[in-house]
């Protein structure tokens, strides 16, 4: 493989890289902070409504919340909709009247970085009781619906680095010629184009679970397009036909004028600049109005750091395959005042990288406590770490791209020379590579062998040399490579794990509900004494499932599902790790089920419980489950 396709091939591994890992940033899904009735308690009567609040905003639908009665009946009373306005808390009314027993709810939201979110949970009205309600066990999203829209998703941000990033490197670094950069910005376009138009088709199955067949839904369609992610997504295409447009008259333009006897194209009016630029961050900021800087804290601040956080990394990215490409096709060489100018471009851009990543980073954390208590901040530690080595190869890569250029004008670049190296091809230039003509061609093969017995000056010094400048360079953007790779690396862990903040004002809910309320553990057992009818469930409640004096129901449900008598039911609880137990729970026959109110767990932990059933005299079957006891 030639060292220019190597260079491509590095660059396309890198870009997927950031694209996985990067491009989403703040991407953990919200979680449940509070439910209004807690998980698991028994209320004396039946409450009037449902809630439930998120660590962030979430988007509803009409049954974003059902609720079942014990015989699988749904209750709700009407629509679910946001509690008081608030975009973070959603309630639905439930009928009058509810019996007792045990019922379920069963939720469907999408949390504000616009990925579904589903789980349920169950509490009782007067003693919990057996339930028919049937939840599915399904992931929130469909698997075939999941992958294709995340195609999508990152094709697009793919396309948007191309986009932006050829188009600002014809603008910003003015090659001598353009030619080669309209297939790369025209594909830049199509692509963007097509996948805004899957994301807006899949958008539907994929928020509300179902498959790909699904995507023609009138109803889903609907949904689509009245939500907020659909908004952004229909303003993308209106700001892709501007850019159409703006494109065409842009090439034209390119194609028409140059200067000087280097053909350097002329400096753009202020105008197309401005333009450009209106363009560029509308398409941004659809971004930022559908992912996780629309809701929280600082959302002004939060979008502009997002949009900003898109902008540097196309141009950065889509800048580097730009030049790449001019210098792999272009039979004209490449100025000195071009690499220059990409090299200015291309540090600013990894400079607003880094000071967005760091507002992103804090604003993911919420304190300093989550740095080192939660997973997010230990990996956020880490990813600082490397990004600070990676800012210190760059800082080198610069001072040597300085060198060469002063050294060198007008310079004629071989590919994987100077700037293209240093934004990220990072690979030695090959023997093809190095027979580049040009000044910079002539001054290194007059002082390697083309028979002059001059000497340059400062020989003593070995790297005031053009071509030691040029090793020192590539070490220096070998360094600047394989640190980038180990950030964007840990950029996809850190994307996938839940927000610091998030994480600790979960934790903080579970404890208030935990200390406030009344709870109770609900666990259905399966069991078999493999004789003819010696199948059946056993359900055990205890209640409130905290550390001290507990109550205990144990409840055998019989094949045919109705409620069935046995001749004795043992239960006991053992806590290894502490050396407690088996602390037995003395259950009596209470007619119709087997209890207790005088179990005594004294420490809290996840305890080992121990059922054994006997169904009649010389058959019995003994099953285990963990439970957790509270503080």
């Amino acid at each position: 493989m030639s060292a220019p396709r190597r260079a491509v091939a590095l660059v396309a591994l890198l870009g997927t890289l950031f694209l996985l890992g990067g491009a989403g940033s703040a991407s953990a899904h919200s979680a449940v902070r509070e439910t209004t009735p807690g998980e698991g308690t028994v209320l004396k009567s039946a409450p009037k409504q449902v809630t439930m609040t998120f660590t962030e905003s979430v988007g509803i639908t009409d049954d974003s919340l059902r609720v079942l009665s014990p015989e699988n009946r749904r209750v709700n009373a009407g629509d679910t909709e946001h509690a008081s306005g608030r975009s973070d808390s959603v309630r639905v009314p439930l009928d009058d009247g509810l019996a007792d027993g045990t019922y379920t709810v069963a939720w469907r939201v999408v949390s504000a970085d616009s990925h579904p979110i589903s789980g349920a949970f169950t509490f009782s009205i007067g003693k919990p009781s057996e339930t028919t309600a049937s939840v599915s066990a399904e992931p929130a999203v469909n698997p075939a619906s999941g992958a294709l829209y995340d195609i999508a998703r990152y094709g697009a941000y793919a396309a948007v680095a191309l986009l932006i990033g050829a188009a600002t490197f014809v603008l910003v670094c003015r090659p001598a010629s353009a030619e080669p950069l309209r297939g790369l910005v025209r594909a830049g376009w199509w692509v963007l184009v097509a996948t805004t138009a899957a994301l807006l088709l899949f958008r539907g199955p994929y928020e509300r679970g179902t498959g790909p067949s699904t995507l023609l839904d009138p109803e889903l369609v609907e949904n689509t397009l009245t939500s907020r992610p659909g908004w952004a997504l229909l303003a993308r295409l209106a700001l892709l036909a501007g850019a159409a447009v703006f494109l065409v008259r842009l090439g034209r333009g390119a194609a028409a004028e140059t200067e000087g006897p280097e053909k350097e194209q002329v400096r753009p009016k202020p105008v197309v600049l401005a333009v450009g630029g209106v363009l560029a961050v509308g398409l941004a900021g659809t971004w930022a109005a559908a992912e996780h800087a629309s809701a929280g804290i600082q959302v002004p601040l939060a979008m502009t750091s997002s949009m900003l956080h898109l902008l540097a990394m196309a141009v950065w990215l889509g800048g580097l395959a730009a030049l790449l490409t001019t210098l792999h096709r272009s039979e004209a060489l490449l100025s000195a005042a071009s690499v220059a100018r990409f090299s200015r471009l291309a540090f600013a851009s990894v400079a607003v990288l880094v000071l967005t990543g760091v507002y992103q980073s804090w604003r993911g954390l919420g304190s300093w406590d989550a740095v080192f208590d939660t997973s997010y901040g230990r990996i956020l530690v880490v990813k600082v770490c490397a990004v600070v080595l990676l800012l210190a190869a760059a800082g080198f890569s610069r001072r040597w791209t300085s060198r060469l250029t002063d050294a060198e004008e007008p310079l004629r670049v071989p590919v994987l020379e100077t700037v293209g190296a240093r934004a990220g091809g990072g690979a030695d230039s090959g023997p093809g590579a190095s027979s580049s003509s040009g000044d910079a061609g002539e001054s290194t093969s007059a002082a390697a062998g083309d028979g002059s017995d001059e000497k340059p000056e400062n020989e003593s010094e070995p790297t005031s040399s053009p071509g030691a400048r040029r090793g020192a360079l590539r070490r220096s953007v070998l360094a600047e490579v394989v640190v980038g790779v180990v950030v964007l690396v840990i950029t996809t862990v850190l994307t996938g794990t839940q927000p610091g903040r998030a994480e600790i004002e979960t934790a903080a809910a579970e404890e208030t509900a935990a200390a406030g309320q009344r709870t109770a553990s609900t666990t259905l057992i399966p069991f078999d004494v493999g004789t003819p009818g010696g199948q059946g469930k056993v359900q055990i409640v205890l209640e409130p499932g905290r550390v001290g004096e507990n109550t205990v129901e144990a409840v055998v449900i019989g094949p045919d599902g109705g409620i069935a008598t046995v001749p004795e039911i043992r239960l006991s609880f053992t806590l290894a790790s502490q050396k407690i137990g088996p602390i037995d729970a003395g259950l009596t026959n209470k007619g119709g089920y087997w209890g207790t109110s005088s179990l005594n767990l004294p420490i809290p932990g996840t305890w080992t419980m121990k059922v054994t059933i006997r169904t009649s005299d010389i058959d019995q079957v003994s099953e285990s489950r963990r439970v957790k006891i509270l503080r």
